[in-house]
């Protein structure tokens, strides 16, 4: 049990890691917290509302990757920042938006990788820590890059929280059809998507801190 727990949070606290001490001005630990652990407590009425979904057979395979994972998981962490970090006065820069919003992606991460761990077993922590949990970071940092500009750029505040949304949601629901479409050799297909997450990513971090 110990194993599975550790496994499955250590590529969350190292991704944290990384973005948190990219900041050029840190941002408070305990706050950090607060909004991890939200983003965790986000996986049960989720998974609830998923099961539901499912278990009506609501949909094909477009419907399941883009609207029952992708809009209601992507949702509740939009939700969760407007509600909790937004009009906080922490949030100050322009990269903030971005460890805020990757610190809720990789709470939800964290819980979610802990029970597949827990059911299917520890060999599929390494799988899930390259793939599930990145890709949860990269579009928290996508997400937060855009709720960023809108705290710090009021002229088009409505159109980048909007885009805070739906980028997201549009990009993780493309990760989840490629997983739900192609059955053999998909790392051919997830990987460069992958690539090319990490690179859209970095980018938005680098823009990101420039202007913070």
């Amino acid at each position: 049990m110990l194993g599975i727990i550790s496994a499955g949070v250590a590529p969350a606290l190292a991704l944290m890691s990384f973005f948190y001490l990219k900041d050029k001005i840190t941002e408070p630990i305990p706050l950090i917290l607060r909004t991890f652990i939200f983003g965790g407590l986000l996986v049960f009425p989720i998974m609830f509302l998923q099961y539901a979904f499912e278990s009506d057979q609501i949909g094909n395979l477009f419907v399941q990757s883009f609207f029952v994972v992708a809009f209601l998981e992507e949702f509740f962490k939009w939700f969760v920042f407007m509600y909790i970090i937004y009009q906080h006065t922490q949030f100050s820069a322009h990269y903030d938006g971005i460890v805020y919003a990757v610190s809720i992606s990789l709470g939800f991460a964290t819980v979610e990788n802990i029970l597949y761990l827990l059911v299917n077993g520890i060999e599929y922590a390494f799988t899930r820590a390259l793939f599930p949990v990145s890709s949860h970071a990269l579009f928290g940092v996508i997400m937060g890059y855009y709720f960023g500009k809108a705290k710090m750029y009021p002229v088009n505040r409505a159109v980048n929280i909007i885009l805070a949304l739906v980028i997201p949601i549009a990009l993780h629901g493309i990760y989840n059809f490629i997983l739900g479409y192609v059955t053999k050799n998909w790392a051919l297909y997830v990987i460069p998507f992958m690539i090319l997450l990490w690179f859209f990513g970095l980018h938005r971090v680098k823009i990101a801190r420039a202007s913070s």
